[in-house]
C-alpha cells in the first residue's frame, strides 16, 4: 500500500514536471528562429560558461523580443526552482546582462520566492510523508529550531535564506512539514534572496567578463551574509528572551 501511493505521488509529480516542460517549449517556440550556431548554443546553463553562451544569444534578441524574453528567463527560473534543479544561480547572473538592474532584480527575486513556494505547495500537498521518511532526524531537528523562532517566522526564513547554514532545497521542501506557514515563507524567501542576488546581477552586467562563480563570491561573502542573518534575528530573539523573564 505504501509503495502504491509512493508511486501515485511520483506519477503527479512527473505529470506537473511534464505539462510546466511543455510550457516552457511553447514558450521558447515564441521566440524567433535562432540561426543554427545559436541554437547549439542554447540550453539550460550547468555552468558560468553555458549562461556566457546563452546570454550572448538572447542579448541579441531581447530589444526586438522583450517580452518573449522576459516570459521564457521567468518560466525556465520558476520550473528550475519549483521541481528543485540546479541552475538558477546562473540565470540571476544572466538576468544581469539581460535586462536592466532593478528590473532583473524584481525577477529574480520574484521568480525565486515563486519557484520555492510552489516547491512548498508540491512537498505539502503530495511530499509530507516522503520528507519524514527519508529526512526523519533531519526533521526533527529542524523542528525544534523552527518552534524556537515561532513568534518571528518571517525574520526567520530571510535569515534561512542569507545563510547557508540549511540548504535551500530542504528549506523549500521541509517548511510545511515542520510547521513553516506559507505566507512568511514566500515573503521571507522573496526579501532574503534579494540581498545576494544583487552581487549576481550586477556581476551579470559584465558577464562575459567573469571566469568564475568565485569571482561574485566567496566563503568571505558567506561568512558577511550569516553575519548580517544574525543581527536581524537578534532583536527578535532578545525581545523573546525578555518576554520570558518578565
Amino acid at each position: 500500500k505504501r509503495i502504491m501511493k509512493t508511486a501515485t505521488t511520483l506519477a503527479l509529480v512527473g505529470a506537473l514536471f511534464a505539462a510546466s516542460c511543455v510550457g516552457l517549449y511553447v514558450l521558447v517556440s515564441s521566440l524567433p528562429e535562432f540561426k543554427l550556431e545559436e541554437q547549439a548554443k542554447l540550453k539550460l546553463p550547468r555552468s558560468l560558461s553555458d549562461a556566457q553562451d546563452v546570454a550572448a544569444v538572447l542579448v541579441q534578441y531581447k530589444d526586438e523580443y522583450f517580452t518573449q524574453v522576459v516570459a521564457v528567463f521567468v518560466a525556465t527560473y520558476v520550473l528550475l526552482q519549483s521541481f528543485a534543479i540546479p541552475g538558477s544561480i546562473f540565470l540571476s547572473i544572466m538576468s544581469g546582462a539581460l535586462f536592466p538592474f532593478p528590473l532583473a532584480l524584481l525577477l529574480v527575486s520574484l521568480c525565486s520566492a515563486v519557484g520555492a513556494t510552489n516547491a512548498y505547495l508540491l512537498s505539502s500537498l503530495f511530499g509530507t510523508r516522503l520528507v519524514k521518511h527519508y529526512f526523519p532526524e533531519r526533521v526533527r531537528e529542524w523542528q525544534k529550531k523552527v518552534e524556537k523562532h515561532a513568534s518571528h517566522m518571517l525574520l526567520y526564513v530571510i535569515f534561512l535564506r542569507l545563510t547557508p547554514l540549511v540548504p535551500n532545497w530542504f528549506v523549500n521542501i521541509a517548511s510545511p512539514v515542520v510547521g513553516v506557514r506559507v505566507l512568511p515563507f514566500f515573503l521571507g524567501t522573496l526579501f532574503g534572496v534579494a540581498v545576494p542576488s544583487i552581487l549576481f546581477v550586477r556581476a551579470g552586467a559584465a558577464i562575459q567578463d567573469l571566469t568564475s562563480t568565485s569571482d561574485i563570491v566567496s566563503w568571505r561573502t558567506g561568512v558577511l551574509f550569516t553575519l548580517g542573518g544574525l543581527v536581524l534575528l537578534l532583536p527578535a530573539i532578545f525581545k523573546e528572551k525578555l518576554k520570558k523573564f518578565d
